[in-house]
């Protein structure tokens, strides 16, 4: 079974053909990454614009290199949230009038879901990836660390599953990009705030981890306050300094060592909390997906403290991607769950699982 993913939740368009929920037969993605660098952050109306121009080319290119026709795919299945409204519009509207057009079952996938998921290809004859060996197995463990979500969830089975905790304010990648802002490196923050850390002594900040009443639950606001203070004072100033003023004021090791501090409290406080649903669940297998499941300090801090060995998806696919809406929608539909209208499905900007 031949399914084609389309995901347009934020800058990435993205469409790819996944076989039987493990072979990935081709995956491309174009990203508009470079027209926001400048803002320091996604702008929801470039991202939409970008997706109208690139969709097409895009989802023809993933057909041309899986060396698939039309009649060769078995079902479309596309993320409809959760998401920017007007990226996300894009994406819908395009796999309802393909949906329609030819013939072909279509099923609305959970983005958040789909980063979980894409660690069951196993599979692939693309050059460049490198793969898990084997699937997942039941109860699984899943976090989800990306710019826009911070959450942990326990697998019972394929849709049968239960949220532990999730971000009470910022995402961990929104943290790493407003913390690299701070203090002058560029967007995206996370591989920026990783390099620099390479430079820094990780123990040399003292930065909070945060305490919250559900014991699952995530908070990146305090950290990212302590960053600021922290900076203010390096540099000799009060509360009253502007952040603005920090990059030029900052030494390059001042930077080197905030970057890689902070870089150790905020993977320790998602691992922290890995660690603990591990040993009250214990789950067969623990993934990790996101753009943030793409770092080595979080890949390194849970291969050190986890018993089980993890095995990580490759990083060209912890980034949104038509693959992992692929691999969700072969599961929709191997599964028997239920297709969608292609005449009035509607996007879901604030889905949550």
């Amino acid at each position: 079974m031949k399914i084609l993913g389309i995901e347009t939740s934020c800058d990435e368009t993205a469409a790819a053909v996944v076989e039987d929920g493990k072979k990935l037969l081709s995956n491309a993605v174009l990203s508009s990454m470079d027209l926001h660098a400048a803002y320091g952050g996604v702008v929801p109306e470039i991202a939409a614009r970008s997706h109208i121009e690139a969709i097409t080319p895009v989802i023809e290119q993933a057909l041309s290199d899986a060396n698939c026709t039309w009649d060769d795919i078995d079902a479309i299945a596309v993320t409809y949230g959760a998401g920017l409204g007007g990226s996300l519009l894009v994406g819908v509207m395009t796999a309802r009038t393909l949906a329609i057009t030819k013939n072909k079952p279509l099923y609305a996938v959970n983005h958040v879901e789909g980063h979980i998921y894409v660690n069951f290809i196993t599979e692939t004859s693309l050059d460049g990836y490198t793969l898990p060996t084997a699937q997942p197995q039941f109860p699984l463990l899943g976090l989800i660390v990306s710019g826009g979500h911070s959450q942990i969830v326990i697998w019972k089975d394929h849709f049968d599953y239960q949220l532990l905790g999730q971000t009470h304010d910022d995402a961990i990648g929104e943290a790493f990009d407003k913390v690299a802002k701070l203090i002058g490196l560029p967007y995206p923050g996370g591989p920026s705030v990783s390099k620099k850390a390479l430079e820094g002594d990780a123990l040399a900040l003292p930065f909070p981890k945060s305490r919250l009443q559900n014991k699952y639950d995530y908070s990146f606001s305090g950290i990212k306050t302590a960053v600021l203070r922290t900076a203010q004072g390096l540099v000799g100033a009060d509360h009253t300094l502007s952040s603005l003023e920090l990059p030029k004021r900052l030494t390059e090791a001042q930077k080197a060592d905030i970057a890689a501090s902070f870089q150790r409290i905020a993977v320790e406080t998602v691992v922290d909390k890995v660690i603990m649903a591990f040993e009250e669940f214990q789950p067969k297998s623990v993934v990790i997906g996101g753009g943030v499941a793409a770092s080595p300090e979080l890949r390194k801090q849970l291969a050190e403290r986890l018993p089980i060995e993890i095995q990580y998806t490759d990083p060209k696919l912890c980034t949104d991607n038509g693959a992992m809406i692929a691999t969700l929608g072969y599961f929709h539909a191997n599964l028997s769950q239920p297709t969608a209208d292609p005449y009035s499905l509607t996007i879901a900007p604030n889905l949550s699982m």
